[in-house]
């Protein structure tokens, strides 16, 4: 593997490859960095400061003439390609129509055109409804108060490790609280960590954790005053942590049992992600709530919460809403993200960059025993890092290696994120939009990231 240093003139107007030609960042990144350090706060960090100017598909390139594969997507914000030109096209032509009237003042079809899509695609052949909201945040926070009020149950119960955003109530369901709640509370109440399942770490089949987390529940918060179970069917923050089989179809049959709603955090792994249009699909879960958000619009901010008719109808007239929410630029682009998915098949791509990227990476945990774990579906995948020769017995989280491997991919080529309770996992969010031949790309380069982070070992 070597890095182009001097611009392919034959392809200077394609972003199809990896290309580094200055130093990483480059000067025209340091320059606006410059500027950025003066004019926003410490507190909005970002992992490489190259700055972008544009993207097209797996590729993003910076002012400097770099570009980057593209592993991340935004953290699995533009799923089937950046720049995607059916996307580009419908938010084109709303801009021509209105930008915006506020749909509970006067609405427009493409709001409701999104309601009706989502619901088709979620699990569960009953009938649904959908609010349209801004954020995977603010989808979680309405989510929330939904459950509340149709249940008149106060309690909200979330797995260990689980992410779900940095609003007040979201901080409080966050398992991790460095760097996304130190220093921020009070925080919201009645919010209770349960045990999740972590296969990797705790051993536990489906059924086992499943019955460790109902017996946490029923003794710590009482099936009586809990509203509502939230899940990530497959974690993001948390280290892209897959649930062992039957854990989340034990914790909906309990739910209905007893009468609790259980939501689906579908923000990073719905829209296509996983090979399915919602990760549930994959372990026979069928939510009454699903949140939803990141993939939805190709990169505009739309997120949402769609479920159970008669739960979703608890909230009174007013009760829902938001002066952006299913913002009509947005709305329009999520039409065509999902009218892309089902015309170019990406269900399949996705598949298909499961197939590509998890036997390639399963072959480097083969030469590299700091892979303790190869884990995900789709194209969300992941890899849990470890100490050397740790793997079998103690799992030694190994953060330091993580930072090693993303930094030297950064400086490559290669856009790399990291994730996991213990900072020791590398995610691989690519678009569904990345070639066979980008994959190996990207793993020649995360390969010498290993040999780097096994030599400073």
């Amino acid at each position: 593997m070597t890095d182009t240093l001097v611009p392919d003139t034959s392809t200077t107007d394609e972003l199809t490859a990896r290309r580094i030609v200055t130093a990483i960042p480059g000067p025209k990144s340091q320059e606006l960095h410059k500027r950025r350090l003066a004019a926003v706060p410490v507190g909005v960090n970002s992992m490489l400061p190259v700055y972008i100017r544009r993207a097209h598909g797996a590729v993003v390139e910076d002012v400097d003439g770099n570009r980057f594969l593209d592993l991340g997507a935004g953290i699995g914000v533009t799923t089937i390609g950046h720049t995607n030109d059916a996307v580009v096209e419908a938010a084109r032509a709303q801009l021509g129509d209105f930008l915006h009237t506020l749909f509970t003042i006067t609405p427009y079809e493409s709001y409701v055109r999104v309601a009706e899509l989502v619901a088709e695609r979620t699990p569960g052949s009953f009938p649904k409804k959908t609010v349209l909201v801004n954020s995977g945040a603010e989808a979680v926070e309405n989510g929330v108060k939904i459950a509340r009020k149709a249940t008149r149950r106060r309690a909200v119960a979330v797995l260990e490790h689980a992410y779900h955003g940095r609003t007040n109530l979201t901080m409080a369901m966050n398992f991790k609280a460095m760097p996304y709640g130190t220093g921020f509370g009070p925080f919201a109440g009645d919010v209770y960590h349960v045990p999740s399942s972590y296969p990797y770490r705790d051993g536990l089949t489906g059924a086992e954790a499943a019955a460790r987390t109902i017996a946490y529940i029923e003794k710590h918060i009482g099936a009586e005053d809990l509203a509502i179970l939230v899940v990530e069917p497959i974690q993001g923050e948390g280290g892209f942590q897959t649930p062992a089989e039957g854990f989340l179809p034990a914790l909906q049959t309990w739910a209905n049992e007893h009468d609790v709603v259980i939501a689906a955090d579908e923000i990073q792994s719905g829209m296509a992600r996983t090979g399915t249009w919602f990760a549930s699909e994959h372990f026979g879960f069928e939510p009454d709530l699903v949140f939803f958000a990141k993939g939805v619009a190709g990169g505009l901010p739309l997120a949402g919460v769609t479920g159970r008719a008669e739960i979703m109808d608890a909230a009174q007239p007013g009760g829902l809403g938001g002066t952006f929410g299913g913002n009509p630029v947005a709305a329009a682009a999520a039409v065509a993200v999902i009218e892309q998915i089902e015309e170019q098949d990406l269900l399949a791509e996705a598949r298909r960059i499961e197939g590509t990227l998890r036997p390639a990476l399963e072959e480097l945990q083969s030469e590299f025993d700091i892979i303790g774990d190869v884990r995900g579906k789709g194209a969300m995948l992941a890899i849990e890092l470890v100490a050397p020769g740790t793997g079998a017995t103690t799992k030694t989280p190994n953060s330091a290696a993580v930072q090693t491997i993303s930094s030297y991919a950064g400086q490559h080529g290669v856009l790399l994120l990291t994730a996991g309770t213990y900072g020791n996992v590398l995610r691989f969010l690519p678009s569904l939009a990345i070639t066979d031949e980008q994959l190996h790309d990207a793993v020649s380069v995360l390969r010498e990231g290993l040999i780097e982070a096994t030599r400073r070992s």
